[in-house]
């Protein structure tokens, strides 16, 4: 089965696994002196956090930081982003002064499947965040990197350093890192192209009934929740993610996974999509999570690629994590 939805052919740039984040909207970072204020009123009924982006002039994402930071108040105190405006409120915002974080050492194990002068292999834990970023500055995959080998590539700046492509805080599985800007760019370029090997397995609600498919279905912002990514035609990239069914339970199924693009939430929006979301999904799956699971049963198990330096090609496997391995088991016995 084939599950297509057709989008112009201007669609924005290419971009692999990663959000592109301003400069600016990546510097709020924790608690900083206010530089300057300003005070002004807003139609009434109008979101704060839409009420105060028209007037800035900045995008919504980085409203919403200030107002996540207490920079907004209304009357002066601080509102959450959906209140809806009254006549004759008075707005408040104060810009921090932005600073520069950069990610520090942290003696963090982390499970090496192969290292050499320009690439690491490593198999991501489930729960651990690659980069930091808000809500979690510290125990970060980079941090556990930049102890274990002080030369990361640069290229996506100091909270990222080395970081080619990412997989989700709850999804588990293998990632290259680049250890220098060379490998980085040519890393970067089999992405771009397309020329990895990338599967995943994962757990599924419902009985998948075709023995393999397509969706072809372009991933944009959610329009009515701008932290969830969804299906939709507009202000959209093209994203294609191909699946095969592994083994059928009665209320789930087992599916091999192979990205052909890749964007942020791409293989957890498409299953949602075909309403069939991952298991243990926060944010696309049910909300009552029926087997107590820790996150999406979703794992990140074969990555194969060139080697930017010699040019030969590598590849590498990791086992499903002990959850996913159990539930498998728990599934074949219901």
């Amino acid at each position: 089965m084939r599950v297509e939805k057709e989008i112009h052919e201007s669609a924005l740039e290419d971009f692999e696994f990663e959000e592109q984040v301003s400069e600016e909207e990546n510097s709020l970072v924790g608690p900083n002196i206010a530089a300057k204020k300003e005070t002004f009123e807003l139609a009434e009924g109008i979101r704060l956090d839409v009420g105060v982006t028209d007037v800035l002039g900045k995008s919504r994402s980085f409203v919403q930081g200030l107002i996540a930071q207490e920079c907004v108040r209304v009357n002066g105190s601080p509102k959450k982003a959906n209140y809806k405006v009254r006549q004759g409120d008075q707005i408040e915002v104060e810009f921090p002064i932005l600073r520069e974080s950069t990610a520090e050492p942290e003696n963090i194990p982390l499970d090496i499947l192969y290292e050499d002068e320009d690439v690491l292999v490593v198999n991501k834990r489930q729960g651990m965040v690659v980069h930091p970023a808000p809500g979690a500055w510290t125990g970060t995959m980079v941090n556990a990197l930049l102890f274990h080998c002080r030369n990361l590539s640069g290229i996506n700046g100091v909270l990222r350093p080395g970081i080619v492509h990412r997989i989700d805080k709850d999804t588990s599985g293998i990632l290259v890192v680049a250890k220098n800007d060379i490998a980085h760019q040519g890393l970067a370029v089999q992405l771009k192209e397309h020329s990895m090997a990338r599967k995943y397995l994962a757990l599924v609600h419902g009985v998948v009934l075709e023995p393999s498919g397509t969706v072809d279905a372009p991933i944009g912002r959610d329009p009515s929740e701008r932290k969830r990514m969804a299906v939709v035609m507009h202000h959209s990239k093209p994203a294609v993610t191909h699946y095969t069914v592994l083994e059928r339970f009665s209320e789930a199924t087992y599916l091999e996974v192979r990205l052909e693009t890749g964007r942020t939430h791409q293989i957890r929006v498409h299953m949602a999509y075909l309403k069939h979301p991952v298991l243990g999904d926060p944010i696309y799956g049910p909300k009552r999570n029926k087997y107590g699971l820790p996150g999406q049963m979703l794992h990140a198990v074969h990555l194969g690629f060139e080697h930017p330096r010699s040019g030969i090609w590598m590849e590498f496997d990791a086992p499903v994590p002990k959850t996913f391995a159990m539930l498998v088991e728990k599934l074949h016995s219901s």
